[in-house]
């Protein structure tokens, strides 16, 4: 592997600590400025959203979860600029609900800042707990 392979995995697991954080604007930090997220599916919280949106998204999420929401990551791949990850979640909703899902994430950096995240995950746990049940019309 890499010495910047190497580097990127390390900026992934400190990208997921920012998460169990839930410190939104930390989170946006890392990303460079025309990097975004794209959350894959189609929920309410679908879509690509870029570094600035990302900052208000991520804080929304993040606060439905008082006590935090709790990222294990499974497995790590890195080639070139992507780092591919395997993980899992952990928290309890605002509304009572423990929150649990799967995900694979891929990540793309340059220059140290991240320039695409992809979130692959269980989207009917997230229309069932994240959004109350409601779908996209």
């Amino acid at each position: 592997m890499s010495e910047q392979e190497q580097k990127n995995k390390e900026l992934t697991r400190a990208f997921f600590e920012l998460m169990d954080a839930g410190d939104a604007d930390a989170i946006a930090d890392s990303y460079a400025d025309d990097g975004y997220v794209q959350t894959m599916g189609n929920t309410l919280i679908s879509g690509r959203r870029g570094k600035e949106e990302t900052r208000v998204f991520a804080g929304g999420i993040l606060s439905a979860f008082p006590e935090g929401l709790k990222f294990t990551i499974h497995s790590m791949t890195a080639e070139a600029d992507r780092v591919a990850v395997e993980a899992s979640s952990k928290g309890m909703h605002v509304s009572g609900v423990l929150y649990t899902n799967e995900y694979h994430f891929l990540f793309r950096w340059r220059d140290d800042k991240l320039v695409e995240l992809k979130e692959y995950m269980d989207t009917e746990i997230v229309t069932d707990v994240l959004c109350g049940g409601v779908k996209p019309e």
